[in-house]
C-alpha cells in the first residue's frame, strides 16, 4: 500500500529495533504484523496496571497524565458502580499542524487494535471505540484492517469524529460518542466516573494504547529502562509535515535535519504550545538565553524537562527568517478564537479579543498604540487563564504570552512601520471553523 495515496505525510524513524518502533516504513497487514512484533502475551487486569505504572509510561495526547491511574481510576469507578466500563482510542488530532497520529494509525494500526485490546482487559471493558478524524479516509481504512484480525473479545467501533481542534477533547469526545456535539462539557462527575453511556470511560491517546501493546511485549522494565520512543510531528517551511519518531532527548538537529539552523524559532508543542528563540550552533552548551528566556539550539535535546515547557501535541514548527512571528501567531489565535465551543466567558468574549488584538500587532495601522496593545494582551491572557470548560483558554494564552515574548523585538520593528519578514502569508495550516 501507498501511505501517500491518503495521506501526503513523509514518516522517518530514529529507532533502532524494528520490533520496538512504533512506525514500520510501510503499513503493516495483520500478518506482517504478526511477524514483526509476535503475538500478544495473556494478560491479567491488574497486573498490567502494576506493569504500566512501573513503566512510567504517560499519556502521549497532549496531557502527559500517568496511564496506570487513568487506567486505575477507570478500574475502581466501574467496581463502585457495578457497571462494565467502556474504552475510547483517540486518534482524533484535531489539530490542522499534527499528523503523529494518523501516521500510527495509517502503517501500524495493528498496534493500537492491539492497545485498545490491552486497555479493555486492564480495566474490564467490554466495549470500545475507536475515533479518527474524518476527512482522511482513516475511518474507513482502519476497519477493513479491523477485518483481517480474529474476533476480539471486546468489539472496536470506529467513530469518525468532525474534524475541529476541539473534537479531540476528552469530554467533547464523550459527548460526541452518547449522540450529543463534539465540544466540551461542564461535567458535575469526570469522565472515568461518567462518560459514554453514562459508564466508567478510559479515553487514551493511540499512541499511549501503541506503547501499551510494546509494554506488554517487551515487558515495563525495557520501557522503563529505554523510555520507548515518542512521535514528533516536524513542520518546515515548504509546509509539508513530517513525522519523526525518536527517543526522548534527541536533539533539535537529529529531529530536524538542517532546519534547525534555518530558523528564528521553534514553536513546541502545536497551537497550545510555546514559541521558543532559536539560537546558533555556537551558542549551544552555553545556557543560551534571547528575549529573555531560554533558547533552543541544535544540540538541544527535545524534552519536557530540557526545555522546560510541555510537548503537548508533540509538534515542532520551524520558524525560517522570512516568515514574521507575529502574523503567524495572530493567524494561529484567529483559527483557535473561531475552533472555540462559545460556550463561556473565556472563548465567547476573551478568545475572539485577542485574536483581534494580535492581529493588529501584526498588521498595524496609524492608528495602533502598540505599547497598550501588548499590555492589553498579556493582561487577557492572564484573566481567560484557569477559567474556561475545558483548557482552550489556557492553551491559547500560553501561545500568546509566548509570542509576545519571543518576537518582542518584531513587535518592536512593526511599532516604527518595519517588518522584518519578505514572506508574509502565514506558513502553518489553518482552517475555519465548521458548523
Amino acid at each position: 500500500m501507498n501511505t501517500t495515496a491518503v495521506l501526503p505525510l513523509r514518516v522517518r524513524s530514529l529507532a533502532t529495533s524494528a520490533a520496538t518502533r512504533l512506525l514500520p516504513p510501510e503499513p503493516l497487514d495483520y500478518a506482517a504484523h504478526r511477524a514483526l512484533y509476535g503475538d500478544l502475551p495473556p494478560v491479567d487486569g491488574e497486573r498490567l496496571i502494576a506493569g504500566v505504572e512501573y513503566s512510567g509510561l504517560s499519556g502521549q495526547g497532549g496531557a502527559a497524565f500517568p496511564a496506570h491511574r487513568k487506567m486505575t481510576a477507570v478500574r475502581e469507578a466501574a467496581r463502585r458502580a457495578g457497571r462494565r466500563p467502556v474504552v475510547v482510542a483517540n486518534g482524533s488530532e484535531g489539530e490542522p499542524a499534527s499528523a503523529k497520529d494518523k501516521a500510527l494509525l495509517w502503517l501500524a494500526p495493528h498496534l493500537v487494535l492491539d492497545g485498545v485490546a490491552l486497555a479493555a482487559a486492564a480495566v474490564g471493558a467490554d466495549r470500545a471505540f475507536l475515533a479518527v478524524e474524518a476527512g482522511h479516509g482513516l475511518g474507513r481504512y482502519v476497519t477493513e484492517v479491523g477485518r483481517q484480525r480474529p474476533s476480539a473479545a471486546v468489539p472496536v467501533t470506529i467513530v469518525e469524529v468532525p474534524p475541529r481542534f476541539l473534537s479531540g477533547q476528552e469530554s467533547a469526545l464523550v459527548s460526541f460518542l452518547n449522540g450529543g456535539p463534539a465540544v466540551p462539557r461542564f461535567q458535575a462527575r469526570p469522565v472515568f466516573e461518567r462518560g459514554v453511556g453514562g459508564g466508567p470511560t478510559l479515553v487514551q491517546n493511540v499512541e499511549t494504547l501503541a506503547h501499551l501493546a510494546l509494554i506488554a511485549r517487551h515487558g515495563p522494565a525495557w520501557y522503563r529502562s529505554v523510555a520507548g520512543t515518542t512521535l514528533f510531528t516536524v513542520r518546515y517551511a515548504d509546509g509539508a509535515p513530517t513525522v519523526v519518531e525518536a527517543a526522548p532527548g534527541t536533539s533539535l538537529e537529529h529531529l530536524t535535519g538542517a532546519g534547525a539552523t534555518a530558523g528564528q524559532a521553534v514553536l513546541v508543542g502545536g497551537y497550545h504550545g510555546t514559541w521558543l528563540p532559536l539560537a546558533s550552533a555556537s551558542a549551544a552548551g552555553s545556557g543560551a538565553r534571547m528575549y529573555g528566556v531560554n533558547a533552543v539550539t541544535p544540540d538541544t535535546g527535545i524534552s519536557a524537562e530540557t526545555l522546560g515547557v510541555p510537548l503537548g501535541a508533540g509538534l515542532l514548527a520551524l520558524l525560517p527568517h522570512d516568515r514574521c512571528g507575529l502574523v503567524e501567531t495572530a493567524s494561529i489565535l484567529r483559527y483557535l478564537a473561531l475552533e472555540s465551543a462559545g460556550q463561556c466567558g473565556p472563548c465567547l468574549n476573551g478568545l475572539p479579543r485577542m485574536a483581534a488584538a494580535f492581529s493588529e500587532l501584526a498588521h498595524p495601522t496609524d492608528r495602533s498604540d502598540m505599547n497598550q496593545i501588548r499590555a492589553d494582551l498579556s493582561r487577557w491572557a492572564g484573566l481567560i487563564t484557569a477559567r474556561g470548560a475545558c483548557r482552550h483558554p489556557d492553551g491559547s494564552a500560553r501561545l500568546a504570552r509566548s509570542a509576545l515574548i519571543t518576537f518582542a523585538a518584531e513587535a518592536d520593528a512593526h511599532a516604527h512601520g518595519h517588518c522584518s519578514a519578505p514572506n508574509r502569508p502565514p506558513m502553518l495550516p489553518t482552517a475555519p471553523a465548521t458548523p
